[in-house]
Formats: structure tokens, sequence, C-alpha cells
């Protein structure tokens, strides 16, 4: 009972801290896939869960004939050990056929996940849209890779647009330790190992907003290492593509205007890219486009004025161990600052 008891104080505080996240309506339900990759793995979990089910209430009710058909005598009377003498044959022909049935349906089992192996990898990848996805502790690089020139391609951060009905092909990268980038409604876990590339494809049918998060623990933020996959119409993909690879507009008010120049002029420059400004920094997320994104921080605070402010003015408060220093600006610079931000869209 007290085990059961943690189990289910563990699947609320979960449910709780998935609720809480700035994105609640994101979808992060295995039992709901959105496209061919993570269909073909939910049926081999519906098929491991019934023959696990089987199994299960076949020894149960091999104990409960057990328990009933013992023998009973007082405490008083002496052990019988005549049976020890006679060897159990129809028990043991019993067993036998009970060991045989089990390992047929673990066959069956090892089976079906080859046959789910192949029909992942049958996924057509004609007219593929290709990713290239790098972890970091604890965030996500987002590189786009198509397009005929180098100009083309387009760097986010923390969340993938794709489009409904074209597969996507991404290569994985890890920056420091081994993370594993997990997309319930769309495909399965996979490893990103530093030194080595390992690759991912999924198709989503639906439109919607869909949770991927880090599988593998990382580091103290781990659980806090969330990704938004933003599958739309291709109209709307390609649009929202076209505006990723413009650099950031000049800012026009005068409050922005002096929020370039305090994000240009400070520590922030040094580590965040804005692509048309002096900012070109390598080490933290890109920040091009930052205000057309949902979440701040790999799914850890919305992506509000209110949010942003708190965030830059002390990220430790948020998530604790992060790279993200402190940026000790006055209450005007700040609001300069996430003024300008807020702009870049």
């Amino acid at each position: 009972m007290k085990r059961l008891a943690v189990v289910l104080a563990l699947s609320a505080l979960a449910a709780a801290v998935l609720a809480a996240t700035p994105t609640p309506d994101a979808a992060h339900q295995v039992f709901e896939p959105m496209g061919p990759q993570a269909g073909h793995i939910g049926q081999l979990w519906n098929l491991f869960v019934a023959i696990c089910a089987v199994v299960f209430g076949v020894v149960l009710a091999v104990l409960l004939v057990a328990l009933w058909r013992a023998p009973r005598a007082p405490h008083t009377a002496p052990g019988d050990v005549s049976p020890l003498a006679d060897p159990e044959r129809r028990a043991t022909r019993r067993v036998g056929l009970g060991v045989g049935a089990i390992t047929v349906l673990l066959l069956v089992l090892v089976v079906a996940s080859v046959f789910t192996d192949r029909a992942i990898a049958r996924l057509s990848l004609k007219d593929a849209v290709s990713l290239e996805v790098t972890a970091h502790q604890w965030w996500w690089t987002v590189k786009y890779l198509d397009g005929e020139h180098v100009s083309d391609r387009v760097e986010t951060a923390n969340e993938i647009h794709v489009p409904v009905g074209r597969p996507v092909i991404v290569q994985l990268r890890s920056d420091d330790v081994i993370h594993s980038l997990w997309l319930p409604n769309l495909a399965g876990k996979r490893d990103l190992i530093p030194g080595r590339t390992a690759m991912v494809t999924f198709r989503a049918d639906q439109p919607g907003v869909y949770r991927g998060q880090c599988a593998e623990f990382c580091g103290y933020q781990h659980a806090l290492m969330g990704l938004l996959v933003v599958a739309e119409t291709p109209e709307r993909y390609q649009a929202w593509l076209q505006a990723q690879r413009q650099p950031a507009q000049p800012p026009t008010d005068a409050q922005a205007v002096r929020g370039r120049t305090v994000f240009e002029s400070t520590a922030c420059a040094m580590c965040h890219t804005v692509n048309g400004t002096q900012a070109q920094g390598k080490k933290a997320p890109d920040l091009t486009h930052v205000a057309s994104r949902s979440t701040l921080a790999a799914g850890t605070l919305p992506n509000t004025r209110e949010a942003l402010a708190d965030w830059i003015r002390d990220p430790q408060k948020h998530k604790p161990g992060t790279n993200m220093p402190a940026v000790p600006l006055s209450r005007e610079d700040l609001d300069a600052v996430v003024t300008y931000l807020g702009s870049l869209r």
C-alpha cells in the first residue's frame, strides 16, 4: 500500500508540474499519436500491455488455485515430507507448458518490436524538411537546413515549426552531456551523445502544439528542458519560415532604440545573437525573433513582458544552475531592453 501511495503521489506531482508549465494545453500524450511514427509505437505499447496483462492474470490465477488447494494441518502436526520421495511428473509438465507459453508470448513481443522498427523506418522522406537540433544544458538550438543558399538557413531555439503532412528529418547533436529528445505525440525517444550524430524522423498529421522533453537526466535543471513542436498548415509554415529568414527589424520608438543600445553594450551581446545588429554571441539562444516564441528558457516561463523582465533580472530564481547570469541593469535600462526584445518578431 505504501508503494501504491508513493506512485499515486508522484503521478499527481508530475501532473501538477506539467499543468504549471507555460503551455499546459500543449499535447504531451503518448496515447494520442498524431503521426505514423508515434502510431506504430502506440500499437506496440498496446500489444505489450495486453500480453503482460494476460501473463499477470494467469500467474495470479495459478497462485490462488495453489493457495486454495494447499493441504491444511494443525500446527502441532509433524511435517509431511513424503512427497519428496515421488517426482511431481504432472506438475513438472504443467510448469514446462507454462514456461513454454510465456516464452512464446515473449517471442511475440520481440517479433512485434522488430516489425515496429521496420514500419518506423519505412516512412517516406520525399520532400522532407531537414533540421538540426543541438542539446545544451538546459535548452535546444534548432537549425533549418533547407534552402538554396546558406543565407536561407534559419536558427531558432526551443521551438520547432513543421508543416502538417510533410516528413521531418532531425539530426541530433549534443553540446555537453548525454540528452534524449522525446516527442510523445510524434516520435519515440532518441539519445543525443556528445561526439555522435543521431537521427529521428516523424510526420505530424494534425495541426497543433506538441510538447517535447529531454528524457535523459542531464543535470540539475533536466526537468526544465522542454521543447515545443508547432505543426501548422504548409502556408502558415512557409510564412513563418520566410519571417525567420529576415534580420531583426530596426527599432522605431525611442525606448526600443535605447534597449538595443543597452543590449549591444552589455553582457547580453557576448552570448546572444540578434541578426542585423552587433550582437553575435553563440553561447546562448538566438534572439533574432524571440518575441515570436511562446515560452522563455526552454519552456520554463511564458513569453510575456513581465516574465522576460524577471528572467533578465534574476534567472537563477527560475532556473538555478543555468549559465544565464543576472544582468545588473537600472529599472529604465531593463524596461528598454524588454521593450526592444518584445519588438523582435
